[in-house]
């Protein structure tokens, strides 16, 4: 029996177009750099793209699937040109002269490149140009700037139903689905996409509750006579691109039933748009609120969240948590600063160093806050999630130190990366049951884990690349008539 041949091929990163940081190649080699059917054996059984891709693979005997080039990096400024230019020309090489049944694109959909602002967009058109009438089929992020043409040059797209982030591996095993259909020789889809003229902050985004909630219900429940699925993609206000905006994506059996349906969840969602709008306390008032609270309790810094493109640098919460006397041991997570990190570790545990800590990247987002802090753990960053986001998933924070200023606890990496997992915790030593505080540069990722753990969790607005205030940031490529 002659087998059907997938290719799969992965880019995913999520582009602020406004962080002062481009993403480089050792970025994706730290946490996913590969060629090859090899290197899936590290993620069958976790709840990504990938698990879906190996779950698929043992499954499908019948099927002989080859994995092109996949990349990922933690969210980021914009990938440096070349390195664009490499990764798909490496998918572009492995595509070319060959006979494909069906090709897999794992997308984030609010990639940018240093001088590309729709680079998803354009990557897709080349795979289509190299594969010809292929069956083609992308899975995208939640925060996806999607794109009206999208529907002309994909047979299949579908992005994730909830966030935070839980069902990365269902929305890949549905691409999958529908591509093993298509090869088989059953009837394309038809596809639709609504844009609403409005950049939606996700303060308000996740699905448990809130306007996300309601608009990701009303558009499962549609999901009935002919129509197969919708996504309803919030876009990534810190993406700047001629496609940013909310967005709907749906494929139905006829065109009229998939343009109406996106049509109807549209205006849907636009009508909630208000909703999406929050209002953040300073660090002073959210520690406040968040220290009359008992037990374990959480204030997060989205401005700098690495998950929206934070540099992992700025100090304004870090200032005011020193300047706060909390009931019991505070953990703040984290400071990104290789070189703080290896003056720990030259020094050992148990010394005294004075540091320099935040605002070495982007200073006018908040100056250093000068400390004399005590070396009291170093780990060599490695550990697996255990929380419901990327479950199972490795990850290599570089080295790492702990640093004590009074009662405060300072995490220090090598790498720009969340802490958003207990495990992650737990690798530097903190016992969340003996912890009063734990303040994060982070957002609603960190929910998934914290939620019922914390007694509350309270956002705060402070100076950052992810900042709050859309109005100081440098948009160039944004589509006419946008509501800010």
């Amino acid at each position: 029996m002659t087998k059907k041949r997938l290719a799969v091929a992965r880019l995913w990163h999520e582009g602020n177009s406004f962080s002062p940081l481009p993403t480089i190649l050792a970025d994706f080699e730290r946490r996913e750099w590969f060629e090859g059917a090899g290197p899936l054996a590290r993620y069958r059984g976790t709840g990504t793209e990938l698990g879906a891709v190996a779950a698929f693979i043992d499954a499908h005997a019948d099927w002989d699937v080859q994995v092109l080039r996949c990349a990922s990096a933690p969210p980021g400024g914009p990938v440096e040109d070349a390195l664009y230019e490499r990764i798909v020309a490496d998918m572009l090489r492995g595509l070319q002269g060959q006979h494909w049944d069906a090709v897999y694109l794992s997308l984030h959909g609010a990639l940018v490149a240093v001088s590309e602002p729709q680079a998803d967009l354009k990557l897709i058109r080349r795979v289509r140009a190299a594969i010809g009438t292929t069956p083609l089929g992308v899975s995208f992020d939640l925060h996806a700037n999607i794109s009206p043409d999208l529907v002309q040059l994909v047979d299949f797209a579908s992005g994730y139903k909830t966030h935070p982030h839980v069902d990365m591996d269902k929305t890949a095993a549905l691409v999958l689905a529908e591509l093993e259909r298509l090869a088989a020789g059953d009837a394309k889809r038809h596809g639709a996409v609504k844009k609403i003229p409005a950049l939606l902050h996700s303060f308000n985004m996740r699905t448990a509750a809130g306007p996300m909630a309601d608009t990701v219900n009303e558009a499962r429940a549609l999901c009935r006579d002919g129509v197969k699925d919708i996504t309803v993609f919030g876009g990534f206000v810190w993406g700047d691109s001629p496609d940013a905006g909310a967005g709907i994506l749906s494929y139905a059996e006829t065109a009229a039933q998939a343009q109406a349906a996106a049509d109807t969840v549209a205006a849907s969602l636009y009508a909630r748009r208000m909703q999406f709008q929050a209002s953040l306390p300073t660090p002073a008032q959210g520690l406040a609120q968040a220290l009359a609270t008992p037990g374990l309790v959480c204030v997060v810094e989205p401005s700098d969240n690495p998950l929206s493109g934070g540099i992992g640098d700025t100090t304004g919460l870090l200032r005011e948590l020193m300047e706060t006397r909390a009931d019991g041991e505070a953990v703040f997570a984290f400071l990104y600063d290789p070189a703080l990190v290896q003056q720990a570790r030259t020094a050992g545990i148990g010394s005294r160093i004075a540091a320099k800590l935040g605002g070495r990247i982007a200073p006018h987002f908040g100056a250093p806050v000068v400390a004399t802090v005590e070396v009291v753990a170093l780990t060599d960053g490695r550990f697996v999630n255990e929380g419901p986001f990327e479950t199972g998933m490795a990850v290599d924070l570089g080295d790492t130190a702990v640093l004590r200023a009074g009662r405060v606890k300072i995490i220090i990496t090598s790498s720009c990366q969340a802490g958003i997992d207990p495990a992650y915790f737990r690798l530097h030593g903190i016992n969340l049951a003996g912890t009063r505080l734990i303040a994060a540069k982070a957002k609603n990722h960190f929910r998934a884990a914290f939620v019922d753990r914390a007694a509350v969790i309270v956002d705060v607005d402070t100076p950052g690349p992810a900042a709050f205030d859309l109005s100081v940031l440098p948009f160039r490529h944004l589509p006419e008539n946008i509501e800010k």
